[in-house]
């Protein structure tokens, strides 16, 4: 009796695991329907993905505002109506990269190790200036930045191990009467830390999603590789 008790709790037990690390479509807020009391997205057309991973006590890119960031360097090749954020971690085992994603060294290397995750919070903000993609490494670094948006935790997002809603998503209207929130064509970054006191340590998944095909787009971690990864 206690072993099938056991068994019961150990099949319950990886069941709970297998949902918590199921990745949703993400969907766009355009065209968003209500329908029995249920909100209703059309999934983005065009998804980019990075899976990345923090070593343990990696230096940050930034201390900012007291917090150690880390930046994915995105080039937006046209204007977007739309443009959505997400990232988990750790990288969920649901999905693995295809020859379409991003996937950085330490990541491949590192890909099992689902013991450190962190509290992720998301910035996306746009570099003041740059208008060409063969501008991007001789100007990024002395770029001033204009942030678009920010999150912490969001509850359409996976539970982490510990159980709790710590992952992050937003979704971005474009507003052309508002420069700071206009998706124009242009460099633009994906900042991240943890909220709370902590490191951020471990693997990651960031998606990047629009409505509309994105031609061109490039994603780096430095500036400097941008035109040699766009696709």
């Amino acid at each position: 009796m206690k072993k099938i008790i056991l068994s019961s709790a150990i099949c319950i037990a990886m069941g709970l695991t297998a949902t918590a690390q199921k990745l949703d479509k993400f969907g766009a807020d355009l065209a968003k329907k209500s329908m029995m009391g249920k909100e209703i997205r059309v999934p983005y057309t065009d998804m980019t993905s990075y899976f990345g991973y923090i070593k343990p006590g990696a230096a940050p890119d930034e201390v900012k505002n007291g917090k150690k960031m880390y930046y994915i360097y995105v080039w937006i090749p046209i204007a977007a109506p739309e443009i959505g954020i997400r990232m988990i971690s750790p990288a969920p085992d649901s999905v693995k990269p295809t020859d379409k994603d991003y996937a950085s060294a330490d990541y491949t290397e590192n890909a099992a190790d689902t013991s450190n995750y962190f509290d992720t919070w998301v910035t996306l903000e746009r570099a003041e200036g740059i208008m060409k993609i063969e501008d991007v490494a001789g100007k990024a670094k002395s770029a001033s930045w204009t942030t678009i948006e920010s999150n912490d935790d969001s509850s359409e997002m996976p539970a982490q191990p510990s159980g709790k809603k710590y992952n992050s998503l937003m979704r971005i209207t474009s507003d052309t009467s508002n420069p700071s929130k206009s998706l124009v064509m242009g460099l633009y970054r994906i900042g991240f830390t943890t909220y709370k006191k902590g490191e951020v340590q471990g693997s990651f998944l960031a998606q990047m999603g629009a409505p509309i095909k994105l031609p061109g787009v490039s994603i780096a971690v430095k500036p400097e590789d941008i035109l040699a990864n766009k696709r």
